[in-house]
């Protein structure tokens, strides 16, 4: 899998996730602040839209996690 591919997934797994702690009809409720952290994750994805930088990828590529070539492309 590329970086592009891994960023998706899990900024999908926090979004998930925070939204699982911060509705209160969740049986994992925690706290509504929860959702901030949600807000976080979809800041950040709208600044790497634009910007195509991403702490994230930054971490993931200092694993070993390989560029794709487009973000459509076949591997």
């Amino acid at each position: 899998m590329t970086v592009e591919r891994y960023i998706r997934i899990i900024a999908g797994l926090f979004i998930m996730v925070s939204l699982a702690l911060g509705i209160e009809e969740s049986p994992v409720f925690v706290s509504r602040w929860a959702l901030a952290f949600t807000a976080f994750v979809g800041a950040n994805l709208f600044q790497f839209g634009f910007t195509n930088f991403c702490p994230m990828g930054i971490i993931l590529r200092k694993f070993g996690v390989k560029d794709g070539a487009a973000c459509c492309a076949t591997e």
